[in-house]
């Protein structure tokens, strides 16, 4: 085949693109331009037989010098010349959230931006940003700002000092290098989002954008209130997975052009480009919501403090209960600490995450302390109920007993609300046979089928696997099958019928799957036109309820015991969070409560909880990962796989562990054996994972850099694997 060489020498430019996982392709491509392109330029590359959009890369431009070969590079195609490029800082953002958590660089950045724009061409283009500049310039004319600014709230003293020390930071945003990321712990109704909203008021007022994140889509509409309220006339957008693909991009160029002052979010926002930012706020920095769980298993949370850090700004991490790796990296420096290094060099970036001995980490985080609720208000009394004792008084048969009853009642009387915290949706977890002890297991998972009573229906919650409920039992024909344990359908059921009378609403996934039904629910509760909330952890985080006296748990003890680590921080974080939206207002605070019902009232949480003392929780907390050598004082990563039968899944880890055992840095990582995972079929595939640890981050970080290439050729050499993934810092084990 005769070469035909180009007519002139072009420039070789780097390209990020979303290249399938199992190429192997991890950064970015080389491709040949006639002419220079600044990086972060969006333009249309071939790949293969199809042409998609790309990213110019930094780094990889330079004159091609000789003339080159047609196939040696290919040709780039039309560039979108009417948007700016992405930052430098964007890019580094994206390129270590693709080296940390072991992603390609086209991956981790086409992912992140919105579908609609990966889709459009030059001429398409120009046609939104007209459209958006007029959307803007009718904005700016009907800016809607209020007669009179808002009267602001009076700050407590801890508010007022929390903001004079957040100022200092502002102040020298961008000038004095990186800043310590700060931890604001504050109790719940503490005025956290008061603190946000100021911070958020002086970054506007020095002409810089905000980024502020929250761990739900349910928390966005009424955060996007509250900012709307105080900032009228500035430009707030939102992003988060509820937007329609249009609304999406609207936001995104509004924010990537600069337009948008106030970028409100969830995890996905962290990448939103924003070329004046001046302060990134994490709300309720400690939920688990903030880890994606598919694709990049990034953590938004660690990727604003590195994006913090990147760009010289203020990162504010919020929370009454913070995840336990940010309250150890904010405690003092322990005179045994001082002056340790860790035992290998991290690389850029890994420093602010945490590279070595969590001892080495303390004093990473500035902690700011908001230690009492807004208007002097008590925190609700927590009251334990032992369900041994009173199962033997009462005979126990349903979740409401006979004192919980009674405290609603008195709650009616008195036109309070209550809110009943219950993490399990539907009517009841399984259904059962007397007879022959059927249970309604999901033909294609390791689950059972949830019974759902408003439709019928045996639903399973990891597959989707849907049937009507059987008429008898499909195994023995008895025709008295029963529901097992009790779900928020059933609760709500049995409110209904021990309070006549009582206006009872129920808040879960099942409830507002429909569009605008959470937001009608949570008004209805706004307005009083509720009496009794039943709901999961959707109600228990975020939610100011002012006319909520009493919060009860009514079956918490299921985490206790769990295999997972971080099931005793999650637990204890949801029921302060629950218990925090009881006594909001402060002449109703002397009276609320918590209740919680548990077989193990002297569990070291539960004594803990009655004291609201999350640092003694804490504490405990950190001396038995110390002793167990669990995060953060160590360092771990999951290899999953997932195939067809469970010997294919587990000839793969095994082979992957092998191999492990070669590279150059496995003296200093250990490999535990494959085991299935809690769920350990899904939708007939069946999932094992490997753990891995290592006692400093950057030993654990090299070994998967070396491991990856390898994996990928030996999942090509078990054809039975369908699929395989790295988690690095992953939530549960």
């Amino acid at each position: 085949m005769s070469v035909v060489p180009l007519a002139a020498a072009g420039v070789r430019l780097q390209v990020a693109v979303d290249a399938p996982q199992h190429s192997g392709i991890s950064g970015p491509l080389d491709y040949l331009s006639e002419r220079l392109l600044a990086p972060g330029t969006l333009v249309r590359v071939p790949l293969g037989r199809r042409e998609l959009t790309g990213i110019v890369w930094p780094g990889g431009a330079e004159s091609a010098g000789v003339p080159l070969e047609v196939h040696d590079l290919r040709p780039v195609g039309p560039a979108l010349d009417d948007l700016p490029p992405l930052s430098a800082a964007w890019c580094a953002l994206v390129s270590f959230t693709a080296a940390y958590y072991q992603r390609s660089i086209g991956e981790v950045a086409l992912s992140v931006l919105p579908p609609a724009l990966k889709e459009l061409d030059a001429k398409q283009l120009q046609a939104r940003l007209k459209k958006l500049a007029k959307w803007e310039a009718a904005e700016v004319s009907q800016p809607g700002t209020p007669s009179s600014p808002p009267s602001l709230p009076t700050l407590s003293p801890a508010q007022a000092e929390v903001l004079a020390q957040l100022d200092a930071l502002l102040l020298s945003a961008g000038k004095d290098g990186a800043q310590a990321p700060v931890l604001l712990y504050g109790v719940t109704g503490s005025g956290k989002t008061e603190v946000y909203l100021r911070a958020a008021e002086h970054a506007l007022q020095a002409g810089r954008q905000v980024l502020v994140l929250v761990p739900e889509i349910n928390l966005t509409p009424q955060l996007e209130a509250r900012f709307g309220e105080r900032f009228a006339g500035r430009r707030i957008v939102a992003m988060h997975s509820g937007l329609t693909p249009a609304q999406r991009l609207k936001h995104w160029l509004s924010a990537h052009l600069g337009q948008a002052e106030l970028v409100l979010g969830t995890r996905l926002a962290v990448f939103a480009s924003m070329p004046r930012l001046g302060l990134i706020v994490v709300d309720e920095e400690h939920d688990p919501s903030y880890k994606q769980q598919d694709g990049a298993r990034y953590s938004a949370r660690d990727l604003a403090v590195y994006r913090a850090h990147l760009e010289k700004v203020p990162v504010l991490l919020g929370s009454a209960t913070p995840s336990l790796e940010s309250w150890q990296r904010a405690q003092p420096v322990s005179p045994t600490a001082e002056g340790r290094q860790p035992a290998t060099t991290p690389a850029a970036g890994q420093a602010v995450l945490g590279s070595g001995p969590a001892n080495a980490m303390r004093g990473r985080y500035r902690l700011l302390k908001l230690p009492e609720r807004i208007g002097g208000g008590a925190m609700p009394r927590v009251r334990l109920f032992d369900m041994n004792s009173l199962e033997r008084k009462t005979g126990v048969t349903t979740a409401i007993s006979a004192p919980l009853l009674q405290a609603l009642r008195l709650r009616l009387e008195r036109g309070e609300q209550s809110l009943i915290f219950l993490n399990r949706r539907g009517y009841a977890p399984v259904l059962h046979c007397g007879e022959c002890n059927w249970k309604s297991e999901c033909a294609h998972c390791s689950a059972y089928r949830v019974f759902h009573k408003g439709d019928r229906t045996l639903r399973c919650h990891h597959c989707g696997f849907t049937e009507r409920v059987p008429r008898a039992c499909p195994n023995c024909g008895n025709l008295d099958i029963a529901p097992l344990g009790r779900g928020t359908e059933r609760l709500e059921e049995q409110l209904a019928q021990m309070l006549p009378g009582a206006r009872v609403a129920r808040i879960d996934a099942d409830s507002t799957r429909l569009k605008g039904s959470l937001e009608t629910q949570l008004n209805a509760v706004h307005a009083g036109e509720v009496d009794i909330l039943v709901g999961t952890q959707m109600i228990t985080k975020g939610h100011d309820f002012r006319r909520i006296t009493l919060v009860a748990a009514v079956n918490p003890d299921a985490a206790l015991f769990s295999s997972d680590f971080r099931a005793p921080e999650r637990l204890f974080a949801l029921l302060m969070q629950a218990g925090g939206r009881a006594g909001r207002d402060a002449a109703q605070a002397a009276r609320s409560e918590m209740w919680v019902q548990t077989w193990h009232p002297q569990h070291a949480l539960f004594q803990a909880l009655v004291k609201h003392d999350f640092e003694a929780f804490a504490k405990s907390q950190l001396a038995e990962r110390e002793s167990a050598g669990l995060p953060p004082f160590a360092h771990l990563a999951l290899l999953r796989a997932e195939a067809r039968t469970v010997e294919a899944a587990q000839a793969f880890l095994e082979a992957a562990a092998l191999q492990a055992q070669t590279l150059p840095d496995a003296t200093h990582v250990l490999v535990y054996p494959p085991v299935p995972m809690s769920v350990a079929r899904v939708a007939n595939v069946e999932r094992l994972q490997m753990l891995i640890e290592a006692g400093h981050r950057v030993a654990l970080q090299r070994l998967l850099a070396q491991w990856i290439p390898e994996l990928h050729a030996l999942k090509r050499a078990h054809k039975g694997v369908l699929r395989w993934a790295v988690d690095v810092d992953p939530l549960a084990i």
